[in-house]
C-alpha cells in the first residue's frame, strides 16, 4: 500500500492512468484510479530465469484422445503450457470521495505509531494487490509498488512477517518500522528488499 497526506491531483492521477497503461498488457478501469491490470514480470525489470525447454509447449499426446490441456492438469495438477508471467493486480486509489472508502477506514483505523513515523495522517492510499501468490507475484508487486511511487509519491507501507523487522530495518529507503510488523518507505526501500535473499511479502 502506497500512502498519501493529501488527495491526488488531476494531473497525478493522469500520470497514474498512463503508467498502468503503459506497463499494462491487459488493462480495465473500473472507476477513476481502479485499474484491473495483466502486468508482463519483464517491463517491472524482471528477469525470466525459467530455461528455454520450459518456455516451449508442451507437445506430447500422453492420455489417449485427452486434449493437451487435459492431459497435463491430469499429470501435473496444471499446464505449463499457460504459464506465463503476464501477472494479473488490482491496483486503485481508496479514500474519502475516490472509492473504497470504508476499506481505507478499516486499514487506517488507530495507527498512531504509523502516523508518528510518516509525520502526517493518511488522507488517501492506493493499494496494489496481486491476484497469484507464486514469487514472481511477490517479486512483481513490490516492483510495481515502486514504479506507482516513481509516478505519484507517496510511502510505501509493507506489512511484514515475524523475524523479518529486523532484517528490514538496516535496508535503504526504511522510514521506520511499527508495531514490529509494518515497514514504511521509499522506492529505494522496495527495491533493496526484493534484493535481500529473505524477501517475501505477506499475502
Amino acid at each position: 500500500m502506497i500512502e498519501f497526506a493529501e488527495p491526488l491531483s488531476p494531473a497525478e492521477l493522469r500520470e497514474f492512468r498512463a503508467l498502468m497503461v503503459g506497463l499494462s498488457s491487459r488493462f480495465t478501469e473500473k472507476r477513476l484510479g481502479f485499474f484491473d491490470v495483466s502486468v508482463p514480470a519483464e517491463r517491472l525489470g524482471v528477469e525470466d530465469r525459467r530455461e528455454e525447454d520450459w518456455r516451449k509447449p508442451y507437445p506430447l499426446s500422453l492420455l489417449g484422445n485427452a486434449s493437451a490441456d487435459e492431459e497435463l492438469k491430469a499429470l501435473v495438477g496444471f499446464n505449463p503450457q499457460r504459464e506465463d508471467w503476464h501477472r494479473p493486480f488490482l491496483v486503485y486509489l481508496m479514500g474519502p470521495g475516490v472509492g473504497d472508502e470504508s476499506i481505507f477506514e478499516a486499514e487506517h483505523a488507530d495507527e498512531p505509531e504509523v502516523e508518528a513515523i510518516l509525520g502526517f495522517r493518511p488522507t488517501h492510499a492506493v493499494n496494489v494487490s496481486a491476484c497469484c501468490n507464486r514469487e514472481i507475484d511477490h517479486v512483481a508487486t513490490a516492483l510495481l509498488t515502486a514504479a506507482v511511487m516513481d509516478v505519484i509519491g507517496g510511502v510505501a507501507n509493507v506489512e511484514l512477517l515475524d523475524g523479518q523487522a529486523s532484517v528490514v530495518a538496516g535496508l535503504p529507503g526504511v522510514l521506520g518500522i511499527a508495531d514490529d510488523w509494518m515497514a514504511l518507505g521509499t522506492a529505494e526501500f522496495l527495491r533493496a528488499w526484493v534484493g535481500h535473499p529473505a524477501f517475501r511479502l505477506v499475502k
